[in-house]
């Protein structure tokens, strides 16, 4: 018999942020509006690989670093303070649509709930604060206080000792299959939320379960675990 999880740990970046609403704050501050996924993408490689030496460095100082350079070759003035801006533009963006309902349903379903970023736990807390919604959260982990980012087992151990709860009776809810992957790997459960359709990777661990929607996850817990 499969019992319901102790505590549901959230991914925030993409996950709960709508980060697709830094296509338009790149293009205010003068930037290429394709250098914000690039971006993004660049500051997890960074973070994984300082991850995979068992090192850490805070997701700011990282995003700042690297968008200074990526704005610098792309010939934006300022490229310095125009970077600082940007990566805290991050703490500043929506959430998806299905975040809120999907949240105060899993509580209102007793549920005990927190945020484990690797992003600050800041960030998280201020997103969730202007959704109304923070007050539905246990806790706002990051990685930040933690060995490594996620995906590294470290990563949800630490999550694990800080709501003192045994990994196998946590659920990791993400939209990246890599954090799915790591989740599992370190004795989590998992929820992969799909929301574009797209096909999940083979050679990752698979999801306990897959939701196209955070709507989804409350009933999805009612009936299957």
């Amino acid at each position: 018999m499969t019992v319901t999880p102790a505590v549901i740990v959230f991914d925030v970046n993409e996950t709960l942020s709508d980060m697709s609403a830094m296509d338009q704050v790149f293009t205010r501050a003068g930037a290429p509006a394709p250098l914000a996924k690039l971006w993004f993408a660049t500051v997890l490689r960074e973070g994984f690989a300082l991850a995979a030496t068992e090192d850490a460095t805070r997701f700011a100082d990282i995003g700042t670093e690297v968008l200074t350079g990526l704005l610098g070759s792309a010939g934006v003035d300022d490229p310095d303070g125009t970077a600082a801006r940007l990566t805290a533009a991050v703490a500043g963006l929506p959430l998806h649509p299905d975040v809120a309902p999907g949240i105060r349903a899993l509580r209102a379903a007793g549920h005990r709930l927190v945020t484990l970023s690797n992003g600050s736990a800041q960030v998280a807390e201020r997103l969730m604060g202007a959704a109304g919604i923070d007050g539905e959260f246990d806790r706002f982990l990051s990685v930040e206080d933690a060995p490594a980012w996620k995906p590294h087992r470290a990563s949800y151990q630490y999550a694990a000792r800080r709501c003192q709860t045994p990994e196998e009776q946590m659920l990791l809810v993400a939209v990246h299959p890599w954090d799915v992957h790591g989740a599992g790997r370190a004795g989590l459960r998992t929820a992969w939320v799909n929301r574009t359709e797209a096909a999940y990777p083979s050679y990752y661990v698979r999801p306990d379960l897959t939701v196209t929607s955070l709507t989804e996850l409350a009933p999805a817990l009612a009936t299957s675990w």
